[in-house]
């Protein structure tokens, strides 16, 4: 193994371990009951409840797939994504968090989103937690995948090695970090890596910037690529037969500059409806330990939200100057940010800098794993099947489960060809039209109720495999990004399925004005 991997190699080992660590020294608390596994006992404190909740929402994705956009077809789609998601972030903070965590406790003390849907609308045959818990696993297993995408990219890059071995031994240590120690260690160790994150993109952008000789430098050369600088045109590579951008004489081709209308900036701003639905930022809003706390948590999410996708965007715009043949398939641009560390900076400090991709990826796949695992041992095993399961059986349980669907995940993965970006956004329409509606209507209609709920994630769910699958492929109108069409359509099925049928009970309307009013003993 040459000198700059060994030391690479090394850097990585190290972050490793102390990931390890923080696995081990909470592992005897996570395991205290199931609570303290999957919410940590509603412990958090701010900071750690800002810090993790982004870091397991933007995976890494951010440091690869957001990177890989801009490098690819230039500012545009990576642009109002990053817009959406900043906007998203915000309101999500501003005004689900508080009644969030002040409903979870009021519907039962519930520790799981499914375990609040269903003690929300006080439902006895727990249809809703059935339904909300099945969704949960199909997403997150798509979710887990990508991440162990990013690993398979990461190793095989730096080393030269297999990618599909690379991916199966990334996955594995995954599997085997979050088996160790639940919500709290997952929670712990995202606050670091929320750190690692941000210093590695700083700190790429400024190199880059300064080797690209400069800011003027950089944008000077992203002008003369067609549309490649725009708000409202798209770069569009030209690609041979095999799906390879053009190269001549050195010169990436690219051909006239795409249309980029107001239809395609609602598109990718639609990337912040999901946040209403994310289960891995729900659940720490569930979790923080006083709901006064929430609004300084919300400021220091907010800074670290706006820096890190700026960063991000730019550095795939830094790239394309400093390496503009390097990377010729939109698959392959998603190792734009690799490129970059480990050719500008020393190789023990590129090591440090792809811990932060490391970061990214461990920081997400264990909360997507922990999440799916509980929605199936503890709201389908323990919810449905068998109500007196013990603490431990329920424990046991969520370890088969995530090893079942580690697999699953691996299997999905296997194809080296996969581009994150693409992967990510699925999942995340998935969860956003699935859950998002029916969040923000439980939060704030007193109107719904059960046959609503069931109509919006069903109706958001379907929405979104028919808008991908079916219409998406037909281009125009339908080429929108499916998460807008099927929110929205979610949101019409919840408003006339709670219409047309019967009202709430007393009781549940009883709880939802102590949770508006504040006065939970009511």
């Amino acid at each position: 193994m040459p000198g700059n991997t060994t030391q690479i190699l090394i850097a990585m080992v190290l972050y490793m371990a102390v990931v390890i660590f923080i696995g081990v020294f909470y592992a005897k608390r996570a395991n205290k009951n199931s609570e303290a596994y999957f919410l940590g006992g509603r412990s958090l404190g701010p900071w750690l409840t800002a810090m993790s909740a982004e870091a397991s929402d933007m995976s890494g994705w951010l440091l690869m797939g957001l990177p890989g956009v801009a490098y690819w077809c230039g500012l545009a789609d990576a642009a109002w994504t990053a817009i959406g998601l900043a906007v998203g972030t915000y309101v999500n903070w501003l005004i689900v968090s508080k009644r969030l965590r002040r409903y979870s406790v009021r519907a039962n003390n519930s520790i799981t989103l499914p375990d609040f849907f269903s003690n929300r609308f006080r439902e006895k045959k727990k249809l809703i937690l059935g339904i909300s818990a099945a969704f949960i696993l199909v997403f997150f297993t798509v979710y887990a995948a990508s991440c162990f995408v990013t690993c398979g990219k990461l190793f095989s890059t730096l080393f030269d090695l297999d990618y599909r071995w690379m991916m199966i031994l990334g996955a594995v240590f995954v599997l085997l970090y979050t088996l160790l120690g639940g919500f709290l260690a997952e929670s712990a160790s995202d606050f670091m890596q929320a750190i690692v994150m941000i210093v590695a993109l700083s700190v790429i952008v400024i190199i880059g910037t300064v080797s690209a000789g400069g800011i003027g430098a950089v944008l000077d050369n992203a002008q003369n690529i067609p549309g490649f600088l725009e708000f409202f045109g798209l770069a569009s590579p030209e690609l041979n037969e095999a799906g390879q951008q053009i190269v001549v004489d050195g010169v990436p081709q690219f051909g006239a500059a795409a249309d980029y209308g107001l239809l395609s900036v609602f598109s990718m701003m639609a990337w912040g409806l999901g946040y209403f639905g994310m289960p891995q930022v729900l659940l720490r809003f569930m979790a923080i330990r006083k709901e006064g706390e929430l609004k300084r948590s919300r400021r220091i999410a907010m800074v670290w939200v706006v820096i890190s996708l700026a960063v991000a965007v730019f550095i795939g715009i830094v790239g394309r100057q400093l390496f503009p043949t390097e990377h010729l398939t939109a698959s392959a641009a998603e190792n734009i940010f690799i490129t970059l560390a480990t050719s500008s900076l020393p190789a023990i400090l590129a090591g440090f800098v792809m811990a932060g991709i490391l970061a990214a990826t461990i920081s997400s796949s264990d909360s997507y794993l922990l999440i799916a695992a509980s929605a199936f041992s503890k709201n389908i095993f323990q919810g449905i099947f068998k109500k007196k399961a013990t603490d431990k059986q329920v424990m046991w349980v969520s370890r088969i489960t995530l090893l079942v669907l580690a697999l699953i995940g691996i299997v999905i993965a296997l194809d080296e060809d996969s581009v994150i970006f693409n992967i990510v956004s699925f999942a995340w329409a998935g969860f956003g039209a699935t859950f998002g509606p029916l969040m923000l209507f439980s939060l704030f209609w007193k109107r719904i109720n059960k046959a609503g709920a069931i109509a919006g994630m069903v109706s958001g769910a379907g929405m979104v495999f028919l808008w991908k699958l079916v219409l998406n492929p037909l281009g125009g109108v339908f080429a929108i990004y499916e998460l807008l069409p099927a929110f929205l359509f979610s949101s019409l099925c919840i408003v006339v399925a709670s219409l047309l049928t019967a009202p709430p009970s007393k009781e549940i309307e009883e709880d939802f004005e102590a949770v508006r009013t504040g006065n939970l003993d009511a």
